[in-house]
Order: C-alpha cells, then structure tokens, then sequence
C-alpha cells in the first residue's frame, strides 16, 4: 500500500510546477552574472548528473529550499538517490529498514539513530520526505570511529587538485575560524586531514551512488574550489558536480566557488565563539 501511494504522489507531483518557499532572495548564475528565476534554476540543475547543493547548516531557510528542490526536481526527471552529510555508514542499514517498512516508525530519529549534532527540525522534513520517495536515502560522512583513525594517523590522499597548496591553506585558515583561534597549532594538520577525508568520502559516494545523485553538504564541503568537487575531479570522474550555493545576503560567492548561488535573507548572528570560550 504505501509503494502504491508513493507512485500515485510521484505522478501527481510530476504534473504539477511546485512553487518555492516564500523564503525570497535571488537566484544568480555565477558563470554569467545573470538572475535566475526558482523554475529556470530548476530546469537547469535537473539535467545535470551529479548535483551538490552547499547549506549553511542553522538555517531554517536553507533546508525548506532544499526540500522544494527535490520536490520540484522530481517533476523534471526521475531522481536516483539523494546522500547526506548528516548521514553516516553505520547509519545506512538503520535508514534502508525504515525505507523498507509499510510505515514510518513514531520515534524516526531514533529508529535512524539521528545525530543530535543535526537539529531534526530542520532536517526531518527533508529526511522524511526521502524515506518516503522510491530513490535511496545514502549516508555520505564518515563513521566516527574512521575520524578518530584518520585524526590519530594522517595520511595524505592521491589527487594534485586536493594536494594544492592553495587549497590546504583555505580550509586550514576556515578550521581557525570555525574553532575561534582556540586550535593548538599542532591538532591543524590532523584537524585537515579529518577535513579532507569527509570531503574524499563524499566524493566517493556520489561517485558510487545512482544518477542522477544529490548530495546536501555544508558549504565548505560544496565548493568548487576546495571540497568534494575537486575530490571526485582527483578520483578520475571527468566533469566536476553541478553546484549550487545557498548563502545568506552579505556573503560573496564566486564562479570559482559554485555555479549558482541563491542568497537568502541574513539571520541574526550567533556568537558561537562566546559559547565556545564559555564552554573551556
């Protein structure tokens, strides 16, 4: 029963044009400068193979365009699989039971064992509308006993592009940032390699995964120049994932970063540093 109201919705949906969020913003294609509308952004981006979609992860904007996206993609064309960061490998055969099941479990968080890292009220949504769809749901992160090998043993990964110099001295000044300054010096070289050990599991798995694949994954794992895309470049594949860009107003994102960015509304701040100093 549930297979056959997930076709009847497949059928209904793919006549239908979805309309985006009322979130706002503007839509540009970062190659020509050009706006985009929500509609055209969304005939382009079906055709393409491979798509990494770039969030910033606290914003509830962010992932109600995500979920429009997959909504309105499935009217496009048929989707193959979507992967999460938020998702990882011992998670997999959890979140392939409850796919599987005639019904969704009443604790879903707990029956996928979610990761409190994640707040599910912003990506529950979109994981249960993945569950509910006929395209696998795939965990693109590693496990956290693999960090805790590649944080005690670094090694350093095939591939000129991730090995570029330039593109080790941009995550290593974004992991400073991102921990406030509070890093020793001497934990930046395993913090990076951690770093580039997800993006290359990323790479992977959408590699692996069926087309056409999404991938939802923090900007910095997104871009173009310094994250999976050059990751999957390094492993043979020889055109790079289409991406785009969800971004608050304010933020500067290139055509080296992404294809096309939306910019939405900016949030007030939150001073994660000050609870990061409290916190010690």
């Amino acid at each position: 029963m549930r297979l056959i109201l997930m076709l009847l919705l497949s059928v209904l949906t793919a006549c239908q044009s979805i309309a985006p969020p009322p979130v706002g913003g503007q839509i540009r294609d970062l190659h020509t400068g050009q706006a985009v509308t929500p509609q055209a952004l969304v005939e382009r981006l079906a055709a393409a193979p491979r798509l990494i979609v770039g969030e910033q992860h606290d914003n509830a904007d962010h992932h109600r365009l995500q979920l429009w996206l997959l909504q309105a993609l499935g009217t496009q064309r048929a989707q193959g699989s979507l992967l999460l960061e938020m998702l990882t490998p011992e998670q997999q055969p959890r979140v392939d039971t409850v796919r599987h099941s005639p019904v969704l479990p009443k604790d879903l968080p707990g029956a996928l064992g979610w990761s409190p890292g994640w707040d599910w009220s912003l990506y529950g949504p979109i994981v249960e509308f993945a569950l509910g769809q006929p395209y696998p749901l795939l965990a693109a992160n590693l496990d956290a006993i693999e960090i805790q090998r590649f944080y005690r043993h670094t090694s350093q990964l095939e591939g000129d592009r991730s090995n570029a110099a330039n593109v080790k001295d941009e995550l290593l000044e974004q992991i400073r940032e991102s921990h406030c300054g509070l890093l020793p010096e001497s934990q930046m070289p395993a913090m990076l390699a951690v770093q580039q050990q997800r993006d290359r599991r990323m790479a992977e798995r959408l590699l692996a995964a069926p087309s056409p694949a999404i991938l939802f994954a923090g900007a910095w794992h997104g871009r173009k120049d310094i994250g999976v895309p050059l990751h999957v470049l390094d492993l043979g594949a020889s055109a790079a994932p289409r991406v785009l860009m969800l971004a608050e107003e304010g933020s500067e994102v290139t055509s080296a970063m992404a294809d096309y960015v939306w910019y939405t509304p900016a949030t007030p701040p939150v001073d994660y540093c000050a609870q990061m100093r409290q916190q010690r």
